[in-house]
């Protein structure tokens, strides 16, 4: 039986670190929450991915408190 992904994003594109902000191209076929930033190992985040989305929502809520 195939894996179901819910969020299909696509080839290309960038992982972003929550907590330094590096950037690394996204690896095909390696999720970005399976990677390590570099600078701080941290689990990554996909750029425009809907927990990076949620992530930036809640830096914002943050500098608004």
């Amino acid at each position: 039986m195939a894996e179901h992904r819910k969020h299909q994003m696509g080839d290309g594109g960038q992982c972003v670190c929550p907590k330094c902000g590096k950037t690394t191209p996204h690896r095909d076929g390696v999720r970005c929450q399976d990677e390590r930033c570099p600078e701080c190992r941290a689990k990554m985040l996909r750029e425009g991915s809907e927990h990076h989305q949620l992530f930036l929502q809640k830096q914002a809520q943050k500098q608004t408190e």
